[in-house]
């Protein structure tokens, strides 16, 4: 398991890449729609192989398929890092190894690329949407796509009251990633073209 990239939410895909726009100081570029949940994204490449996405319900899209990943039905207020992704190389494998929850696997496309990504059921991750999104690409990864923006994650801090039960569960190994004990919730520290940013 490896971490993949980060998920910004809003209300509106506007609103969510304003929120990273005005955070980091760089500008994202255009993602793309996902049909089968009838959302829309913007990306901001990142340095070490990641990337950040926008993410919203897209008002004009009719969703094959519901709830939405991300839990994006029940996303109100304002925009903030939603959720985390990690890759595996052998999704079902790791999701067997795994408590209940974490979902199954749905196949997915954007233009050329091709991922499966595990979905729960009713769209919400275990630990209050701090467990993470598994996703098994078969195709190119996007990150070398981007545009690179000069950013660079230095620490994404996961913060949950079982944190350490949840670090537990996973067998990940990244320093960047860090578990807190606090109410649910994300924190990202960049260095950007503008120094040290923080966004959530």
């Amino acid at each position: 398991m490896e971490l993949d990239h980060l998920a910004v939410a809003g209300e509106t895909l506007q609103a969510a890449v304003e929120h990273v726009e005005a955070a980091l100081g760089v500008p994202m570029q255009p993602g793309g729609r996902h049909v089968v949940f009838g959302t829309h994204n913007q990306l901001l490449g990142l340095a070490d192989g990641l990337y950040l996405e926008a993410i919203a319900a897209d008002p004009g899209a009719l969703p094959e398929r519901q709830p939405r990943w991300f839990d994006l039905d029940r996303f109100s207020g304002t925009p903030r890092i939603s959720n985390w992704i990690c890759r595996c190389d052998d999704l079902a494998g790791a999701l067997r190894d795994l408590p209940g929850g974490a979902g199954q696997p749905v196949s997915l496309t954007r233009g050329d690329l091709r991922w499966q990504m595990a979905v729960p059921e009713d769209g919400i991750l275990p630990y209050d949407n701090c467990f993470p999104a598994l996703i098994q690409w078969h195709s190119p990864h996007p990150a070398p796509l981007l545009t690179q923006q000069g950013c660079v994650l230095r620490r994404i801090t996961i913060r949950h009251p079982q944190a350490e039960e949840l670090q537990r569960l996973l067998l990940l190994q990244d320093d960047r990633v860090a578990f807190e004990v606090g109410a649910a919730g994300f924190e990202a520290e960049f260095d950007t073209p503008h120094g040290r940013r923080i966004l959530r």
